[in-house]
């Protein structure tokens, strides 16, 4: 009874009451009361082992009595074997944290997790690692996936390189908001399967939505599970809604919270198509089943659906009801017809659709091999269905095309000169020469053309095609080209005959790798469309203009009462304007951009352009456009480009997000002007990121006139929202200039109460640290000076072998006990110099440590968190210079190492307790020799 007490009275009692007060309000919803005792104890110098032990919710949804790994038989699990969510593979830790631990049988101490962040970022200082580790511990325990669920992959940057860790301490601190607040936080699982048209939310996810929402970061969407290749997304402004085509899935989403209240179908191949597919030599998860290609609106209460079917397209109606409270999304099974010429047969090629007027425009290919691509007109009323594609039997027509878009564009005022647009690259030879060149085009046809009536029966009679051009003019005369057209979006204006044309094109070199946004106008390709044809005597010949007879009406031109009343349908047409355009389908001028090159270039950089959006914004001092690029890396750069005098173009890169974890290619994005939203596919998940984030360009107006983002303007405040209104306003922006200086007129005030971080670092004699220093501006230049100690002034740091500068800050090797002093990191931007941090460096000599560790060995003193870590610090070094010596198996021995130390600790009380029991067991003994009738044996 007497233990007991002594039991209650330790400080076991206030860890067992933190871990009830931590359920009760896991239950409730509310925070945990563990969780800020230990985020303030994991600061530099104050870390605790109680604190460390507070914050553990590991196991704590677990059944009362039931054993963990390592428990005693009465239940009492062991806290450092408990499940803990900080090792699970998709915690929000950078690089080897997430590949670390979870082989392991026995689980690690609590001190691994900030030593497995400074192993994989050995720049970084103990104390952000430790940082990374009690933000995660303060984090809460996640929701246990069911079994047999595969995990889905969270939405985090990807674990950069070792050699630049300050990308990572920059998300953490907050300068990048939407990747970092994708890193801090936890996804919960995905959702159980349902039937179609069932509804679901998981658990967590408003509020996780809500954070986000309120730090103006990414929301993803949580509803999916990992690897559905999220490549369709169809918005529905006016209900809104979005609809998403994935792998054997279709969601519905609303526009506002894509996890509120979502709704699928879910629609796989047929078990036969997935076996014929895997005979023919496919790939069983990523080609054999049934990806959602086609999401094309057929009337407002329809949408029409294709998808692969595992090589055998398929294509149905989808009922969204009539009214728009109505909540209804389901499939019509009874309505299957085959998806060929409508929906390409593998997921990964190219294609490209339209749906105007009930008629579904489709370019893809028609065979299983991929090898007979055609553009194609399909579906239609029922009293005027007309099935017309391209001529197989001219090569030159149409030659291994790949489709990035389609597009309906009047050309009049007339309906019946309406014409279908359509972008692709397709390989071309020229002359007698084997070598075949990527060349990007721009088709046309009309949309009343039924075909011919002797010749071209069911096959375009209208069908044109040109070369796009994108280019760097030589000095010598030679282009530099970018041949590989990716994408297309056109931007409306308010004559919607004439919108921008807006193309992403990619280099076709190995050696010369580059990419290119150029951008064109309607009236420049209407003007090629009616300029000279081009003329081929066989295949052994190249293109030259053709200078004959063109015969009338001028072929390419559509029926209507614009050119000649007579002729009123395509099967009209003379035999002559017939076989002129089978053999003159090519216009011989190509068109060019409107500012003789690109508008924004990016050479010899490690990503491919692949999606482009692009909003017109008006700002204070003009009108802008700005584009929203996605990359095949799985990043988003925010760009706007800036005219200047004598028609020079200026590339202004406002953000570049690390939206997706993963190197995930990013498949396709969509804008929704009235939600200011921007929703982003890839094979990992669906994303939506806000257009704007005034907020974390800083707090002073220098800041936000320096961002230079026609979103934003000074308002007083705060950097915040710039909307255009007829009231007068103080708002300050300069996005032509970016000059604080003319706007911000009392510069002079904010530069007198300089707001310039100040942080205070220690550093060992003879170890590396890593100074951080980001600018919020991507067109800001950085310059370091030095005060050292007990001198007053301030001199330029001069970069050397042991002091080098990067993009993200400075790195000194083999420190010095001179190095120690004030640093400052100015940023410098056109003629305006700001301090962006103050960092004042204090090196530890390295006898002082030994000496201090030497004392507490001797003295016997119970080492914290932090002293251990010192300890090691030179152990960090060996293991990472050794390439043989893998983070699991150190992490293993200082497992092993710990458990012993802990033996060590609890021997003498062990040993005590077995006297003890000796002496009660020889007292027992001698009670019974002292009965009587005893007898001795």
């Amino acid at each position: 009874m007497v233990q007991n007490k002594q039991v209650l009275k330790s400080p076991g009692r206030r860890l067992k009451q933190q871990r009830i007060l931590y359920r009760q309000s896991a239950l409730s919803g509310g925070t945990p009361l563990g969780a800020p005792r230990a985020v303030c104890d994991l600061r530099c110098g104050r870390a605790s082992r109680d604190g460390l032990l507070e914050a553990r919710p590991g196991g704590l949804a677990r059944r009362r009595g039931a054993r963990a790994g390592g428990g005693d038989r009465k239940g009492r699990g062991n806290p450092r074997r408990l499940e803990h969510p900080l090792f699970r593979k998709t915690e929000s830790l950078p690089g080897q944290l997430l590949r670390s631990h979870h082989k392991l049988k026995r689980r690690p101490p609590s001190w691994s997790a900030p030593l497995r962040a400074s192993l994989a970022f050995p720049q970084l200082s103990w104390c952000l690692a430790r940082r990374l580790a009690g933000a995660a511990l303060a984090r809460g325990p996640q929701r246990p996936l069911p079994p047999g669920r595969p995990r889905r992959r969270s939405l985090r940057s990807p674990p950069g390189p070792p050699a630049a860790p300050a990308q990572a301490a920059q998300r953490l601190r907050g300068v990048v908001p939407a990747p970092g607040s994708l890193l801090a936080r936890p996804q919960p699982a995905s959702p159980s399967s349902r039937p179609e048209g069932t509804a679901g939310r998981e658990s967590g996810s408003e509020e996780f939505a809500a954070d986000l929402l309120l730090s103006n970061s990414c929301i993803p969407f949580l509803g999916s599970s990992e690897g559905l290749d999220f490549q369709t997304i169809l918005l529905d402004e006016e209900r809104g809604r979005l609809l998403l085509g994935a792998k054997d899935h279709i969601f519905l989403l609303s526009l506002v919270d894509l996890n509120k209240n979502f709704k699928k179908i879910y629609w796989p191949a047929a078990k036969e198509r997935v076996e014929l597919c895997k005979l023919a030599g496919k790939d069983a998860s990523t080609e054999c089943a049934n990806f959602i290609r086609v999401l094309q609106p057929y009337n407002k209460t329809h949408v029409y659906v294709c998808g692969t079917g595992a090589f055998h397209p398929i294509c149905g109606y989808i009922d969204l009801g009539v009214y728009k409270e109505e909540v209804m999304f389901k499939l019509d099974t009874h309505i299957l017809e085959s998806g060929r010429l409508k929906c390409p047969f593998d997921p990964q090629q190219p294609f490209a659709s339209v749906m105007t007027d009930e008629y579904l425009y489709s370019g893809t290919a028609s065979d299983f091999l991929g090898k007979d691509t055609a553009f194609t007109r399909s579906l239609g009323p029922t009293h005027d269905h007309h099935y017309i594609r391209t001529d197989i039997s001219e090569h030159y027509w149409l030659n291994g095309a790949k489709f990035i878009g389609t597009f309906p564009i009047p050309d009049t005022y007339n309906p019946d000169d309406d014409k279908i647009y359509f972008f692709f690259r397709e390989s071309s030879q020229e002359g007698s020469t084997s070598d075949k060149t990527i060349l990007s085009r721009v088709g046309r046809v009309c949309k009343n053309d039924v075909g011919g009536q002797r010749s071209l029966i069911n096959k375009w009679t209208t069908f044109l095609k040109a070369r796009l051009i994108c280019s760097i003019p030589g000095s010598d005369g030679a282009d530099t080209h970018f041949d590989e057209l990716q994408d297309i979006y056109l931007l409306p204006t308010r004559d919607e005959r004439n919108p921008v044309v807006y193309g992403v094109f990619t280099t076709t070199s190995s050696i010369f790798k580059g990419s290119a946004v150029c951008v064109y106008s309607m009236a420049d390709i209407r003007a090629v469309f009616n300029g000279p044809y081009a003329h081929k005597e066989s295949a052994d010949h190249r293109w030259v203009q053709y200078d004959g007879r063109i015969p009338y009406p001028r072929p390419g031109t559509c029926p209507s009462k614009t050119y000649d009343p007579l002729i009123k349908s395509t099967r009209d047409f003379p035999d002559d304007v017939i076989s002129f355009i089978k053999r003159h389908p090519v216009m011989y001028k190509s068109v060019y951009p409107v500012a003789g090159g690109p508008t924004f270039k990016r050479i010899n950089v490690d990503y491919r352009l692949t999606q482009i959006v692009v909003d017109h914004v008006v700002a204070e001092d003009g009108q802008y456009d700005v584009m929203f690029l996605g990359t095949d890396v799985g990043t988003v750069l925010k760009v706007v480009s800036i005219s200047k005098e004598k028609w020079n173009m200026e590339e202004v890169v406002l953000e570049e997000l690390q939206v997706f974890k993963h190197s995930s290619i990013i498949l396709n994005m969509e804008l929704s002007l009235k939600q200011q939203q921007l929703y982003i596919g890839s094979r990992d998940g669906l994303v939506q990121l806000s257009l704007h984030r005034c907020d974390t360009y800083g707090k002073a107006c220098a800041d936000c006139c320096l961002a230079r983002d026609p979103y934003c303007a000074w308002d007083g405040n705060a950097c915040s929202r710039y909307a255009p209104t007829s009231k007068r306003r103080a708002r300050r922006q300069d996005v032509k200039y970016g000059d604080p200086i003319t706007q911000c007129w009392d510069i002079e005030d904010s530069i007198s109460h300089e707001t310039a971080d100040e942080k205070v670092i220690f550093g060992i004699e003879f170890n590396s640290t890593f100074l951080e220093c980001i600018p919020k501006s991507q067109q800001a230049s950085i310059k370091w000076y030095i005060q050292w100690s007990g001198d007053e002034h301030r001199e330029e740091l001069k970069p050397d072998e042991r002091i080098i500068k990067t993009e993200y800050g400075l790195l000194i090797r083999s420190l010095q006990k001179k190095d120690s002093g004030i640093y400052y990191c100015k940023a410098q931007e056109h003629t305006f110099i700001h301090t962006i941090v103050k960092l004042t460096l204090n090196v530890i000599e390295n006898e002082q440590m030994q000496n201090t560790q030497r004392a507490q060995h001797d003295e016997g003193q119970v080492k914290d968190l932090l002293a251990e870590s010192r300890l090691r610090y030179k152990d960090y070094i060996q293991i990472l210079s050794s390439p043989n010596f893998s983070l699991d198996q150190y992490c293993e021995q200082m497992w092993h190492r710990e458990k012993r130390r802990q033996r060590n600790k609890g021997g003498p009380k062990w040993k005590h307790m077995q006297e003890m029991k000796k002496k009660r067991n020889r007292r027992h003994h001698r009670n019974l020799d002292e009965l009587p009738g005893a007898v001795a044996t």
